[in-house]
């Protein structure tokens, strides 16, 4: 049984089938294998009752290409109200650019 856990790859949350991992106030969606994915950074934040909530994201598609220098792996990038807003943007990105 040990064996078969050593071999899986590390489980993430998932947002509509692709791997959600953060770090801090950024969040990445979608896959490292694949040739982009995107960059979310919660830039401010709100309360909601005792809550803390994302109210100003921007967005950023990226090539995953290590070969290309920073600036130039940007495809896209935005900024929306809200994090369902951003992530809902970045799914319609992310699928348009795989499809490519």
């Amino acid at each position: 049984m040990a064996d078969k856990q050593a071999n899986k790859e590390p489980q993430f949350p998932t947002y509509k089938g692709k791997p959600l991992v953060r770090c801090g106030d950024i969040i990445f969606y979608g896959s490292m294998k694949d040739r982009y994915v995107v960059r979310l950074e919660i830039k401010g934040k709100k309360k909601v009752k005792d809550m803390d909530v994302a109210n100003r994201v921007i967005i950023q598609l990226m090539l995953t290409d290590q070969t290309v220098r920073n600036r130039k792996q940007i495809v896209k990038s935005s900024e929306k109200d809200g994090l369902y807003r951003a992530m809902d943007l970045a799914d319609v990105w992310l699928n348009r650019a795989l499809a490519e």
